[in-house]
């Protein structure tokens, strides 16, 4: 790894720039993403395609602000809209950065990686970050490997980390520093996201729909917040759960409709934390066929 020098955070010299974090499904980027900037803004769960929208987090390291873009995983198993709108917010991601964090995962590349790997225009400058290095059974096997993904292109560093237990990555902020442009901060040093809380409504009672579900989980599910009124530091929100057939009604509500009550119960207690207030939250099933193969749907729904 590069030694520190005069570009990283503290040294003097101002750096700010777009770093896009890409990978295929599953291999960490959204975790990355919230322990970088030490706040939760991505949703994180063991189901591949949690993560649907670019989210960007900002963090101010001293004299060098990382404006980070989480994207969706790279997606080559399904070809229906959804799928090809969120590879399209990868591929937007892409163009106008100065970085890109790409993301695999110790000890284990394959075609979605290569795919994800092919969807970065060649001239852009790109960190290797190994993720999930505290799982591997046997450590030596890490050095091997990174043999064998670093001739796959040319990397401007290689970070083996785990983001979900921060191992390394304080390193890969350092290496990644002196690779930002020079330049004065782009948001503001308090600032963390420029998603408003609308959007981290639905985005919470969605990840805790996914966990809750589990290998019961409807493709075709997704959050639409219908209305969204704040009265001082009291927010009232009224959530929609979308599916796309009516047999998956049941499904979400549960019996006794605890299943969506319990999601319901700890999105609402995740976003008193974030927004620093009392939520009252209220939640309903609809069904929309089709849904995710419309583009003009995807569009009313927020996937740009």
């Amino acid at each position: 790894m590069s030694d520190m020098d005069d570009s990283v955070p503290g040294s003097g010299i101002s750096r700010a720039g777009f770093v896009a974090i890409v990978g295929r499904p599953n291999v960490g980027k959204s975790t990355l993403l919230n322990r970088l900037i030490g706040q939760k803004i991505s949703i994180v769960s063991s189901k591949a395609q949690t993560t649907r929208h670019r989210v960007t987090g900002i963090l101010s390291a001293g004299n060098v602000q990382f404006v980070f873009v989480d994207t969706p995983g790279f997606q080559t198993r399904r070809d229906n809209a959804l799928n090809r709108v969120m590879n399209r917010a990868v591929s937007q991601a892409l163009k106008g950065v100065d970085l890109v964090f790409f993301v695999i995962e110790a000890g284990r590349f394959g075609d979605e990686d290569r795919a994800a790997l092919d969807a970065i225009p060649p001239e852009t400058c790109v960190v290797l970050v190994i993720n999930k290095v505290d799982r591997l059974d046997d450590k030596s096997t890490l050095l091997p490997f990174i043999d064998q993904v670093r001739g796959l292109r040319e990397f401007a560093e290689i970070v083996p980390v785990s983001a979900e237990h921060g191992h390394n990555c304080d390193v890969l902020v350092t290496a990644a520093a002196k690779l930002l442009p020079e330049g004065n901060p782009i948001y503001g040093a308090d600032e963390v996201t420029d998603r408003g809380e609308r959007f981290f409504a639905a985005e919470f009672l969605r990840e805790k729909l996914f966990r809750l579900l589990g290998d019961e989980l409807p493709y075709g599910l997704t959050v639409e917040i219908e209305k969204f009124e704040t009265e001082g530091r009291l927010r009232r929100i009224h959530a929609a759960v979308i599916v796309n057939k009516a047999a998956h009604k049941g499904i979400i509500i549960g019996k006794g409709g605890e299943k969506l009550k319990q999601a319901a119960t700890q999105a609402r207690l995740e976003m008193e934390k974030l927004f620093d207030g009392k939520v009252f939250l209220e939640t309903w099933v609809k069904v929309r066929s089709g849904w995710a193969d419309n583009e003009r749907a995807l569009k009313s729904l927020g996937y740009e």
